[in-house]
């Protein structure tokens, strides 16, 4: 089978994995290890917001839950909560990423931290 035969990625699997995948950073996302203070600010700032509204999905698909079936509520916890859980968890993971190294390049000054370490 030739590659343009292959099946397409399915988009439900392909953010499935991404949204489960914590070292994994967003398109654009600069690396860590060189990034300005600047940068670390900003890249906190996202992933907070992102943070923010996904763990709103998760309060609300609780409530929502509260009101099904049991079959129903028993099919969400096996699908839908399991890959927003893995989003929340991947957003906190980048979120205290940024969040560290905003408060060591304070303590440094503001310089990168590879520019930082001895």
């Amino acid at each position: 089978m030739s590659t343009s035969d292959a099946p397409p990625e399915r988009p439900d699997i392909v953010a499935a994995t991404r949204g489960g995948e914590n070292s994994l950073g967003m398109n654009d996302e600069p690396d860590p290890a060189t990034a300005t203070l600047d940068q670390a600010l900003f890249w906190r700032n996202i992933y907070t917001e992102i943070l923010t509204m996904e763990e709103a999905v998760l309060d609300r698909i609780h409530q929502l839950m509260a009101s099904q079936s049991p079959e129903a509520r028993r099919e969400v916890e096996l699908t839908n909560v399991p890959v927003v859980v893995a989003q929340v968890e991947r957003f906190r993971a980048r979120q205290g990423i940024w969040d560290s190294l905003v408060h060591v390049q304070e303590d440094e000054g503001g310089a990168p931290i590879a520019a930082a370490s001895p």
